[in-house]
């Protein structure tokens, strides 16, 4: 068994627990270093870097002067204590260093194309991400990756002890008019059909409370076809949630709750200034600070200090820009309850409050959620204020299934992303993602969007039809 466990793989951050053992490391040589006639490698993994020492009497010494940085290696030795004025405390394994006694090269590279050291904001995004798998070498970006996996983690762990069902909703749906433009995704087995990707799972979310699930939640991925904005991107990540027989109040502080403790477990350097959260009405924030996303800290040169609150009460509709109404939130939000009647008879449109709230953290909204509309002819009334066409055809499964008992629900989705971006101090989303699209939508590294072949095409009963030349 000891000469098995010999040849199992140690992690770089293993070492400090086996001074005087034998180990087996694998990773990317960081540096190469030669101090007189000993070669110093510092060899990175997933989990740290370790100084690792080569001298020359060992048979592989010669290629071993070969390595170049960013080689992937295969090291055999002993780890050893360094000598006591050698002590990195820079790093965790600055106490021990390995006595290579094997070397295998596994993989050589090419000289990169930016140097990975450092935060990397100095080089081009548009150069890093054309080689995002190399970007996400750097430790800032690596650190980041691992981060998101804890806050996923949390999450989970936080909703699966507040007896929440995990439910993974469809990534190809019907197109509805929701608000954004939807992805479009052509049928080969339906010519001239098409399927969409979901600008969010709204729809499927309050379905599954007609079904009876009454507590249902998704780190969902959302898809909408915006014009270039840059703190937004085509795919985005949500935390997604819902409830049923609950008012409001239950919503809010049940978030508060989970993001309290989620700042506490994994941004523990972050200071909350206000708990419980403030609240305030959409008239308040408007008339007070010119917006319903108000940065409330109190010292705003201190990035370690978070001061969220709620924004409540907004307008259910708004005039659009040809002078008919849409909706400010989302067309299923329920009217509060003394706008019933309102509602009910169209009457006071611009006047009507609805059941929605928005958490806003720092001057950026983080989430946004409402108590449903559960009522299937109140449904009905809203998309024909914001002038909905064919109400059957695009949502007549809501409306059917709005008509075999639905449970009063509600919920809220956070935007993840976002969430992390003021987490980790980063000056945008594209830094929390691990393949991010530019601010305009393409995707660099794999060159996409791109062409299709004819042959794609003709499957699809496709043509691609070219805009004119502007003149």
């Amino acid at each position: 068994m000891e000469n098995q466990n010999q040849n199992l793989r140690t992690m770089i951050s293993e070492t400090p627990q086996k001074t005087g053992q034998k180990v087996r490391l694998c990773g990317w040589v960081q540096t190469v270093r030669s101090h007189g006639k000993i070669i110093f490698f510092d060899l990175r993994d997933r989990s740290g870097v370790i100084q690792t020492v080569i001298i020359p009497k060992m048979p592989f010494f010669e290629q071993a002067k070969e390595v170049r940085s960013e080689w992937v290696v295969e090291l055999t030795g002993t780890v050893n204590e360094r000598p006591a004025n050698m002590v990195n405390d820079k790093i965790e394994t600055g106490k021990v260093e390995l006595f290579v006694e094997g070397l295998k090269v596994l993989s050589k590279a090419q000289t990169l194309p930016f140097s990975i050291e450092g935060d990397g904001y100095d080089i081009g995004e548009d150069h890093r991400l054309k080689y995002r798998y190399l970007d996400l070498r750097r430790k800032r970006l690596h650190d980041s990756l691992i981060f998101r996996g804890k806050v996923n983690g949390y999450i989970r762990d936080f909703f699966s002890k507040e007896n929440f069902v995990e439910v993974e909703t469809p990534y190809i749906s019907r197109s509805t008019p929701e608000g954004a433009r939807d992805y479009l995704v052509p049928s080969r087995m339906d010519q001239g059909k098409f399927f969409a990707l979901p600008q969010s799972p709204q729809q499927y979310k309050q379905l599954l409370m007609v079904a009876g699930l009454e507590r249902y939640y998704q780190i969902a991925r959302c898809f909408r076809d915006e014009d270039t904005r840059g703190d937004r991107q085509p795919e985005f990540t949500q935390l997604d949630l819902e409830m049923s027989f609950v008012e409001q109040e239950e919503v809010m502080q049940l978030t508060e709750k989970m993001l309290i403790g989620l700042i506490k477990a994994t941004a523990p350097g972050k200071k909350i200034q206000a708990i419980p959260f403030p609240r305030l009405t959409y008239a308040e924030a408007q008339q007070k600070y010119g917006t319903d996303r108000p940065d409330l800290r109190e010292d705003k040169n201190d990035p370690d200090l978070l001061a969220p609150c709620w924004v409540v009460d907004f307008p259910f509709f708004e005039k659009d820009k040809d002078g008919g109404w849409t909706f400010t939130h989302n067309p299923f939000s329920a009217p509060k309850p003394e706008f019933d009647g309102d509602l009910a008879f169209g009457n006071n449109i611009s006047e009507i409050v609805a059941a929605q709230y928005d958490i806003v953290l720092n001057g950026w909204e983080i989430g946004g959620g409402s108590i449903r509309n559960h009522r299937r002819e109140v449904l009905e009334k809203v998309l024909e204020i914001i002038g909905v066409k064919n109400i059957k055809e695009n949502f007549g499964h809501m409306l059917e299934a709005f008509s075999f008992g639905v449970p009063p629900h509600g919920g809220i989705a956070f935007g993840l992303d976002r969430l992390l971006m003021i987490l980790q101090n980063e000056p945008n989303i594209r830094e929390t993602i691990a393949f991010p699209k530019t601010g305009d939508g393409r995707d660099l590294m794999m060159e996409a969007p791109s062409e299709v072949s004819a042959e794609q095409l003709n499957e699809l009963g496709l043509a691609i039809v070219k805009k004119p030349a502007a003149n």
